[in-house]
């Protein structure tokens, strides 16, 4: 069983030494990491844009900056936990951990985050602005 816990167990260290390192070096000071190519080039918030900011806030336990600072990125690290939980509750069963979310879904996904890109771009949405 421990083999099979191997892979989920290394993506968990990747994503909690990336979380660490975004904690530990705060995004909202200049020269730390580069700036959003999109924002740079057009002025226009991309669905990632305020993302470090957002997992800087939430490693620190402040939710409410952190959707602030980017929502559809909160709403990313629970989806992830979530499947990462069923992924684990699978494989120590020894169930295949299947992931097959469909083309509907995907596209859903894909509305969803075009449509948030939009809104957080119109003066009405300036609530989504990092």
């Amino acid at each position: 069983m421990w083999r099979r816990l191997a892979v989920p167990a290394g993506l968990f260290t990747a994503a909690a030494a990336a979380f660490a390192y975004v904690g530990a070096v705060d995004p909202g000071e200049p020269g730390h990491y580069p700036v959003c190519p999109l924002y740079r080039l057009t002025g226009l918030y991309c669905p990632g844009c305020g993302g470090l900011r957002s997992a800087h806030a939430f490693v620190h336990g402040d939710l409410l900056t952190a959707l602030r600072d980017n929502a559809a990125g909160v709403a990313a690290y629970l989806v992830c936990a979530v499947l990462w939980t069923v992924w684990v509750i699978r494989t120590v069963r020894g169930r295949p951990a299947r992931l097959d979310p469909g083309p509907a879904r995907l596209w859903a996904v894909g509305a969803l985050l075009l449509v948030f890109t939009v809104v957080r771009n119109l003066p009405f949405g300036s609530w989504l602005h990092p």
